[in-house]
């Protein structure tokens, strides 16, 4: 049955209609609206219909892992509908796993965001901590499920999974895992959607040779055990989803299937929290994110940022953050003249913690290098 979808899609794909975007799981094909070469406005996938009240508590916890910048954290903000986790353009803007939660009816979706995974190399070219490395596998400990998020877009990386992946998949087999091919609207052909789904998967999902969950259970080893180098695939994905989490396309469905992999449970949050994350860690980390982006090469790096203060008064929240700066040079390039550059970073965080708290922002940020304070 999932052959014959698999062929049809590729006579959808070869008509001389304009092809559409394609959701795509193993087990259905529909078609979604189509892209233009303009920036479509993200859609999030609306609220999940209410389910009985009188019906039991359900929970699923999920661990989102991949290689950086691959959009791990705007796939968990668009599919929870709620700005929970900072992002930026640059790798490595999530230096620590944080929660991401999503009820909807009876049903919680609990979201582990984590680093991107790393070799040690480029821990010490991005000044990481040691922690860093072993952050996701704490996620994956507490997780009932793993979404491993892949970067369809990249020509280089596209048709090979990363061997960190590969070796993290394989020490926690015993969990179920599918894949997401994330930036699906960067891609002119759709045609080379689906055979990436054949190469990614080894050819396991297309075919109907779908890998049972659990059927290789082991106990994870102490230590990361290396895949051979030449193996670029993993044969025990449950389902394969194609979603653009930028514009929203194929988070609907995607959210769906969590909801169905659900487990008859308690809820762990309350149903009206976004986030277990304290609000003064995210303050810091947004203004750490927007540094990102508006930095050069590997300085942003080289920043501390540290919250000076922070009060909630009349629903307004009151806060400021200080950058520590190495030198008085990146101080002043951070700064820009009269302040000007360090003016739009403060009014781009401050736009989003007011979409992240859902209230109104005063925010300051202010530079000192050099035991030297510099006006803000």
């Amino acid at each position: 049955m999932r052959f014959n979808l698999f062929v049809n899609a590729l006579k959808l794909l070869n008509s001389t209609k304009k092809p559409n975007l394609l959701v795509v799981n193993v087990r259905s094909l529909t078609s979604a609206a189509p892209t233009s070469d303009a920036v479509a406005p993200t859609t999030r996938p609306p609220p999940v219909e209410a389910r009985n009240p009188g019906e039991e508590q359900r929970s699923l916890h999920i661990a989102v892992i991949g290689v950086p910048n691959v959009g791990k954290s705007t796939f968990i903000n668009n599919t929870v509908n709620h700005r929970v986790c900072p992002t930026s353009a640059k790798v490595h803007t999530t230096r620590q796993s944080s929660t991401a939660i999503c009820t909807t009816g009876q049903t919680q979706l609990v979201f582990y965001d984590t680093p991107g995974l790393v070799t040690q190399h480029e821990i010490r070219r991005h000044h990481l901590d040691q922690s860093f490395k072993s952050a996701y596998r704490h996620a994956i400990q507490h997780a009932d499920i793993i979404a491993v998020v892949h970067d369809a877009s990249n020509g280089w990386t596209r048709k090979e999974l990363h061997p960190t992946v590969l070796d993290t998949l394989k020490a926690y087999s015993h969990l179920p895992s599918f894949l997401v091919l994330n930036k699906i609207d960067a891609l002119k052909s759709k045609r080379m959607l689906l055979d990436l789904i054949k190469t990614l998967t080894n050819d396991t999902l297309t075919a109907g040779k779908r890998a049972a969950p659990g059927s290789t259970a082991v106990d994870p080893p102490a230590k990361e055990v290396r895949l051979n180098k030449r193996e670029f695939s993993w044969s025990h994905f449950s389902d394969v989803f194609l979603v653009s989490a930028m514009t929203g396309s194929g988070l609907q469905e995607l959210q769906h299937y969590l909801v169905g992999q659900a487990k008859p449970r308690a809820w762990k949050y309350p149903a009206d929290k976004h986030t277990d994350s304290r609000p003064e860690a995210q303050i810091v980390e947004s203004v750490r994110a927007r540094l990102l982006d508006y930095l050069p090469q590997e300085i942003p790096y080289n920043l501390k940022c540290e919250l000076e203060y922070y009060s909630v008064e009349k629903n307004v929240i009151y806060t400021s953050v200080q950058v520590q700066c190495p030198t008085t040079r990146i101080e002043r390039l951070i700064c820009g003249e009269g302040n000007g550059k360090l003016r739009q970073i403060t009014e781009r965080v401050t736009s989003d913690l007011v979409e992240m708290f859902g209230q109104a922002v005063s925010l300051t940020i202010s530079t000192v290098a050099k035991g030297k304070k510099s006006p803000s």
